[in-house]
């Protein structure tokens, strides 16, 4: 085992940089709706939604391009071989998955997209274990999941309850954002075996970012207005992306699929209390936030449980 594999499979690497993914993550959650504030975006507006979305993502590969090429002193492009692995993630991470929510969440609430996206990990871990045979799928990993999506649930509804019925356009399209978000993390472990991670990141989002320019465009997206403020927030949700992204791909480069991606439990409850800091919305640090907080950390921590011996 390579000295480099090595160190990104112990334990405290993994757990510290998955979580500063969940942070940044996290912190997205307000200040997406912080950004749409500052240009004017209403919650209906779904297409000029997809447009901030598609602007946000255009410059975060540029970032991650150029910081990716900055640290590895050469300039990063990609090879002939690597342009279609760069546009099937590209479909699945960015267009397919923030078409399917951006849609999806126009048409229910926040709450139960929220409790949805949950059901990524599942996903994840099944089509890993399943499909492409990449790892074992265990009696205690699906139980550390059902532990984990408990967190999420409970953490969500703090703040309220769920509305009954169903919508094809909106928890449907929820459910098939997590199944394009699963999919793109299968598929960035199986390229990054053989590329770079942050490479594979940097474009697939430049060319995810620029079809939803188009398709928000297209269908009558407009960003009417603009100030430094709102100019400085959509450089931070691009850092968000590019930062978090390429950590994670590097995460799941040298890690089973499941081990990284039950760390997507600690999105919501990040982005719930973040938001409670900084949009003042809800009691979410209370005794919910807490407990919701603990059930994330034990099904995380089941999870990984059995591969802590091996890798520390």
């Amino acid at each position: 085992m390579k000295k480099q594999e090595q160190y990104m499979t112990k334990t405290p690497v993994v757990w510290m940089g998955a979580l500063i993914c969940c942070m940044l993550w996290g912190s997205a959650f307000p200040c997406v709706k912080i950004g749409y504030g500052l240009m004017n975006i209403s919650a209906e507006d779904t297409a000029t939604q997809i447009l901030y979305a598609g602007c946000r993502f255009t410059l975060a590969g540029i970032l991650t391009i150029v910081i990716g090429s900055v640290m590895q002193r050469r300039l990063l492009i990609p090879k002939k071989n690597q342009l279609g692995k760069i546009t099937w993630l590209s479909l699945l991470q960015t267009v397919l998955q923030y078409l399917f929510f951006y849609v999806g969440l126009a048409h229910t609430s926040g709450v139960k997209a929220s409790i949805i996206e949950g059901v990524n990990v599942f996903v994840a871990m099944l089509v890993a274990g399943y499909l492409f045979k990449q790892e074992q799928v265990t009696l205690r990993k699906m139980a550390g999941c059902c532990i984990g999506f408990l967190g999420v649930i409970l953490v969500n509804l703090a703040g309220g309850t769920i509305e009954a019925g169903f919508h094809l356009t909106g928890e449907g399209f929820i459910f098939l954002s997590t199944f394009a978000y699963a999919f793109s993390s299968v598929y960035m472990k199986r390229y990054a075996k053989d590329n770079d991670p942050v490479l594979l990141s940097g474009y697939q989002f430049l060319l995810g970012g620029i079809i939803m320019v188009v398709c928000g465009a297209a269908v009558g997206g407009r960003l009417t207005v603009f100030s430094r403020a709102a100019a400085g927030m959509l450089v931070y949700l691009s850092l968000v992306s590019a930062v978090a992204y390429s950590i994670w791909g590097i995460l799941l480069k040298y890690n089973p699929v499941s081990r990284v991606a039950v760390f997507g439990f600690m999105n919501p409850v990040c982005g719930v209390m973040l938001s409670a800091v900084l949009l003042k919305e809800g009691n979410s640090l209370g005794i919910n936030g807490i407990i919701a907080l603990i059930l994330v950390c034990v099904g995380i921590y089941m999870v990984n449980w059995g591969q802590n011996k091996t890798n520390d």
